[in-house]
């Protein structure tokens, strides 16, 4: 597996894999259009604030990043539990002392997935502050050498 920055060439690939998630879960409200999503990734990507993790030459999931802020980790479906989604979160805790995120508080996987990662929650918003959905969401956070849970 590759860890690498981003580049726009990767958009469109970037953006079928968010979609797998958006548009591919059963009940996940759309909050932005297409055009909208492609717009976002393609900004953030040209400033620099996503990471791809490439596996036999293909992306495979990435992570974006604002500062300690993780905005987005989506993995493609097919590569799911091979370990994409935790080189890319250890790449960030890498790269970064501390690092917070919202996940959806229905999103159990994803925080159980967090929660082994050393991350701890820190809040809730039953009004989803923290998604462009909003739905009730968790405010989890990880600060390097905190004892693990």
């Amino acid at each position: 597996m590759r860890l690498a920055r981003a580049h726009i060439w990767q958009v469109p690939r970037l953006a079928a894999i968010l979609w797998a998630y958006t548009r591919g879960t059963p009940g996940q409200p759309c909050a932005r259009s297409r055009v909208e999503d492609l717009h976002l990734l393609w900004r953030e990507t040209w400033r620099g604030r996503v990471r791809v993790a490439r596996v036999r030459g293909r992306i495979a999931g990435f992570i974006l990043r604002r500062a300690t802020r993780v905005h987005a980790l989506h993995v493609a479906p097919d590569m799911r539990g091979q370990g994409v989604g935790r080189a890319l979160l250890s790449d960030a805790q890498a790269r970064a002392g501390v690092l917070d995120l919202w996940v959806l508080e229905a999103n159990r996987r994803a925080r159980a997935f967090y929660v082994r990662a050393g991350f701890a929650e820190a809040a809730q918003d039953r009004r989803g502050g923290g998604n462009d959905e909003g739905l009730p969401d968790i405010r989890m956070v990880w600060q390097r050498g905190e004892a693990q849970a």
